[in-house]
């Protein structure tokens, strides 16, 4: 299955940036996409994440699969986050065993979404 591993390109990472200086978060982007995404990742860049405070972000998804948003990330953990995501593409449900997880993935959660649960349509 394919999983979807969105980043934040906007994040300034609580930094200043000077007049066309790239933003820390397509640094991270750029980083990852030069290091090499794993077989079975998406990785999707957008404009925020809401985590504006935390540093870069980046979250993980997949129809039916637990979510997660990560932060104070870098450039610097681009190949932790993409073995990180392979891992999460490799489990079956998305939760990956805590040893598993890269040590980003083990202090730098931010949140994880329970999946959406489908509703049955109404009977016409």
């Amino acid at each position: 299955m394919t999983v979807t591993l969105h980043v934040c390109i906007t994040c300034r990472a609580g930094q200043t940036l000077g007049e066309g200086e790239t933003t820390p978060g397509k640094r991270l982007h750029g980083a990852m996409l030069e290091a090499g995404v794993p077989e079975g990742v998406n990785v999707v860049p957008v404009e925020c994440l809401s985590a504006c405070s935390q540093g870069c972000s980046v979250a993980l998804s997949a129809p039916g699969r637990w979510s997660y948003v990560y932060g104070r990330l870098s450039d610097a953990n681009a190949q932790d986050v993409l073995a990180g995501a392979a891992a999460y593409a490799a489990a079956p449900d998305g939760l990956v065993p805590w040893r598993s997880r890269p040590e980003i993935f083990r202090k730098q959660s931010l949140a994880r979404i329970p999946p959406i649960a489908v509703v049955p349509e109404a009977a016409e």
